[in-house]
């Protein structure tokens, strides 16, 4: 059975933490692929000032030479609010799937869309993020023990980045360079985004 695993977020814009993550986990966890999946309309969030078909395609330039890390489309094409239980269900049942996140995501965890059943589709993986304690919240450690499973910890150099702060440094006329994959930038720069 394959194992897949799958990062969800905004990607406004895909950076290069979200890159080393996907390729971390693809090594550490021994995955066949990574599937980074862009929202469509995260319901936690403010609608997005980008499209769903330009997030698309600043993630294809950014994997053009990552092998093994592919982009799901599953939440773009769904119409209303994007719900990560959504998205378990109507993936193929014919895999294992590791759900991706960082410490600031795993904080809120319980606050997410029928949480507790998303545990029944995914095995969770987190990755330090700074800033961020790693303390998994009592009710899904309890959770996860009466299911019988464990939270996996990526050993992972945390990089201070985050896509707000790309999008206000673009704003502000600042250096990202570092921050994002050249091919991304420069269709940013295209398509005069985040100014």
């Amino acid at each position: 059975m394959k194992k897949i695993g799958l990062l969800g977020g905004s990607f406004n814009p895909v950076h290069n933490a979200h890159l080393a993550l996907a390729k971390t986990a693809l090594k550490e966890l021994g995955l066949n692929e990574v599937q980074l999946i862009p929202a469509g309309n995260p319901w936690q969030k403010q609608p997005l000032a980008v499209s769903g078909q330009q997030r698309m395609e600043m993630l294809a330039l950014a994997i053009a030479n990552c092998p093994g890390i592919t982009v799901n489309d599953i939440e773009i094409n769904r119409e209303g609010a994007t719900y990560t239980i959504k998205t378990l269900k109507a993936l193929p049942k014919n895999a294992r799937y590791y759900w991706l996140l960082g410490t600031d995501q795993l904080i809120n965890f319980c606050s997410w869309h029928d949480w507790e059943e998303i545990l029944d589709y995914v095995t969770l993986v987190v990755a330090q993020r700074n800033g961020y304690a790693g303390t998994v919240p009592a009710e899904l450690a309890a959770k996860l023990q009466q299911k019988g499973q464990k939270l996996i910890t990526l050993s992972f150099d945390a990089i201070d980045i985050s896509s707000t702060d790309i999008r206000q440094r673009i704003a502000n006329h600042h250096d990202v360079s570092k921050l994002l994959p050249l091919a991304v930038l420069d269709y940013i720069r295209q398509h005069e985004l985040y100014i």
